[in-house]
């Protein structure tokens, strides 16, 4: 990816869910650029125009990170990789993620193969099949991004199990995010001293209304909400814990409710966090 002399992060998607509707923002993904290095975390629906709205050259990519395998966190990493060799991807992109995303590059591969072997065939282009390695990650040391170190904790999110935090120490700033996680409170040790954390978000009062509006599942919609994710003011509660330097919230439950607003996300924070605060809304640069 292309060298940038500033850090930032980018809240591409900031829905959690996979669904979109008239109006809505899009499900999650973001945009990391610690040390002049440029790094993908999540792949939700809507990825590739987000980075495209960037001015991010998509031939450019190299880092691409994915934190559990819910469909809001990856189902277009395989259109983005596949768009990105159509206009011009000719390096390798190395993609890290849990245990099983293999599988899915595998059957994506699969279901393009004559689009591919024709592309190769009759444009010249090098196998796609070639460019892309897939790593399994674990809790611990991850990789090196230049000078940026990437470790890994694994959350709490059932009924999944390989779900992972990730943290990004760079020479001059540390971001970490926290995937989809119910209430971990050793994040915090995680993410101690961090410039930034980019944790998922949950409005309790506003949960009802979300699962009506879904239509087509039941009760068990709601328990997977109380039990799998965190509510803003536990956040909240994990940054002021870490010391970090300040708190996005993404991956927000609901995120295109009229009823509900930034002054909720912030009354639901301010018991417990005073500092900088920053609600995701989709393209959301936070410079660092």
């Amino acid at each position: 990816m292309p060298l940038s002399s500033s850090d930032y992060v980018v809240l591409l998607g900031t829905k959690g869910g996979p669904a979109i509707r008239p109006g809505s923002t899009m499900p999650t993904s973001s945009l990391l650029c610690l040390d002049g290095q440029l790094a993908v975390i999540d792949c939700g629906l809507g990825v590739t125009r987000a980075l495209c709205d960037q001015n991010i050259a998509l031939p450019s990519l190299s880092a691409i990170f994915i934190t559990h395998l819910h469909s809001d966190h990856y189902l277009e990493l395989g259109p983005l990789l596949h768009t990105a060799w159509t206009a011009g991807l000719s390096a390798p992109v190395n993609i890290w993620g849990p245990k099983g995303l293999d599988l899915y590059w595998s059957g994506f591969l699969t279901s393009m193969q004559a689009d591919i072997d024709l592309r190769i065939a009759d444009e010249g282009r090098p196998d796609l099949r070639d460019l892309i390695r897939v790593n399994a990650i674990d809790a611990g040391d991850v990789t090196m991004l230049g000078p940026t170190a990437v470790t890994a904790m694994q959350v709490d999110h059932p009924p999944l199990i390989d779900c992972f935090a990730l943290s990004f120490r760079g020479s001059r700033h540390h971001v970490v995010f926290s995937g989809d996680t119910a209430y971990h409170p050793g994040l915090a040790d995680f993410a101690r001293g961090a410039d930034l954390l980019v944790h998922e978000a949950m409005l309790m009062p506003a949960l009802a209304a979300l699962v009506a509006r879904v239509g087509n599942g039941d009760d068990r919609l709601m328990r997977h909400l109380r039990r799998s994710h965190t509510t803003a003011d536990d956040a909240a509660r994990i940054a002021q814990a870490a010391d970090v330097g300040a708190l996005a919230l993404h991956h927000l439950i609901p995120s295109d409710d009229p009823e509900y607003g930034s002054a909720d996300w912030a009354a639901a924070t301010a018991p417990f966090w005073s500092g900088p605060l920053h609600i995701g809304t989709d393209g959301l640069r936070i410079d660092l």
